[in-house]
């Protein structure tokens, strides 16, 4: 697992649930949770045998895992999906860590950094830290109207600041 770009982070194991060695899933990832799934936990290949809860708080059982013991034995640690066995994503869909680290402009004038990506109940919104720091994050919400262009392979986002209050 030395390559982190081969790597999409599902989640976090969290407290158990249940007697038959279910969990719940912490900062859940949904889309890589479905049944069948092939997650690394702490360098071991484990396949979802079950998957329950919501989206925001799924339960899942992990191949292996038979009792509350086995769910303990595996709190706090990461799930992961190797990228080439990732769902497909359609256009104008990225994973989270595509986006992280990406400069922000809006044409020439540089925003900041993007830290992070973060799902609301409406959207997904870029968390930018702004390259003076010290003030507050910006927050940009990935619709249409405020982000113009996202070139993951020039690690660029343009962005329109007067429709984000900005300008």
């Amino acid at each position: 697992m030395t390559d982190p770009h081969r790597w999409l982070r599902a989640g976090t194991a969290g407290r158990p649930h249940g007697l038959d060695g279910s969990f719940y899933v912490a900062d859940p990832v949904p889309e890589l949770l479905d049944n069948g799934a092939v997650l690394h936990v702490g360098g071991i290949e484990r396949s979802v045998i079950r998957r329950a809860g919501t989206d925001a708080r799924p339960i899942i059982r992990l191949s292996g895992c038979a009792d509350r013991d086995g769910a303990l034995a595996l709190r706090g640690q990461e799930l992961l999906v190797l990228r080439d066995r990732a769902p497909e994503l359609g256009a104008d869909e990225w994973w989270a860590d595509e986006l992280e680290g990406c400069t922000v402009r809006d044409g020439t004038v540089e925003v900041g950094t993007v830290t992070r990506m973060v799902a609301l109940p409406s959207c997904e919104v870029l968390e930018v830290a702004r390259p003076q720091g010290g003030e507050t994050p910006l927050l940009i919400p990935l619709v249409s109207d405020a982000v113009r262009s996202v070139d993951v392979a020039a690690r660029l986002i343009d962005v329109d600041l007067r429709f984000l209050g900005e300008a």
